[in-house]
């Protein structure tokens, strides 16, 4: 299991921004700088590394937010792992740090971005961290230059999650959590024919089950497809 501590120094700043390359295949224009992980680490935000020795193989920066109600929250605004190291909980361990120290703070939200169509990140999201969402971004970054995203547009799901709540708790320690009921069901399968008219039809079908009150509380997937379970929640 990698070791998971906070970053600090210049030169493991400058190895974060190396790793968005190696990770994302980014051009400059896209990588965050090692300026962004400095404010971070000194305004309230953070940044982790995960390590294998004296290797870092993976890392997390995220920043400070406050909304519109004021509430506090943290924004977690990049996680990855090299991909020698995926699949086996380094993601995880950083994200469980990274709930560790944002509830020592007594910030009790983490909310962040992720895209609708890669499968496998929205299982982890939502099954194994206990991640809802109720919100669908067009969009957000643009087209980037990372290969992963195909050209596509950058529509993203918001990812909220409510540290405290039982499901979340449940799901940490290992314990299974109470499910509530499906209402609505959104299929997004693996082999994708026409990228962007499967894009443009996961977002209606999302767009339409939150305006109806509805957040995505579960996630099923198979060799065939993804499936978005959505249903009622309020924060208990």
């Amino acid at each position: 299991m990698a070791e998971i501590r906070a970053l600090t120094a210049h030169d493991e700043f400058h190895e974060a921004v190396r790793l968005q390359r190696a990770i994302w295949g980014f051009d400059d224009v896209d990588v965050a700088p090692a300026r962004l992980f400095v404010v971070a680490s000194r305004i309230g935000g953070q940044v982790l590394g995960a390590f294998d020795g004296l290797r870092m193989v993976g890392f997390l920066l995220a920043i400070p937010g406050i909304q519109r109600s004021g509430r506090a929250y943290i924004h977690s605004h990049m996680l990855g792992v090299l991909a020698e190291y995926q699949n086996q909980g380094v993601g995880r361990a950083l994200k469980l740090a990274q709930r560790e120290e944002a509830l020592a703070r007594g910030i009790d939200l983490i909310e962040w971005t992720f895209d609708p169509l890669q499968l496998k990140n929205a299982f982890f999201n939502v099954e194994r961290l206990g991640a809802i969402v109720r919100r669908y971004v067009h969009n957000q970054y643009g087209t980037t230059s990372s290969p992963l995203h195909g050209g596509l547009p950058t529509d993203r799901c918001v990812a909220e999650w409510w540290l405290r709540l039982p499901p979340v708790e449940a799901i940490v320690s290992g314990r299974e959590r109470e499910r509530r009921a499906v209402k609505r069901c959104v299929r997004v399968p693996v082999n994708m024919a026409d990228p962007r008219a499967i894009q443009s039809a996961t977002a209606d079908a999302l767009e339409q089950g939150f305006r109806d009150g509805l957040a995505v509380i579960g996630f099923e997937r198979s060799d065939e497809a993804g499936t978005y379970l959505l249903g009622k929640w309020t924060p208990e």
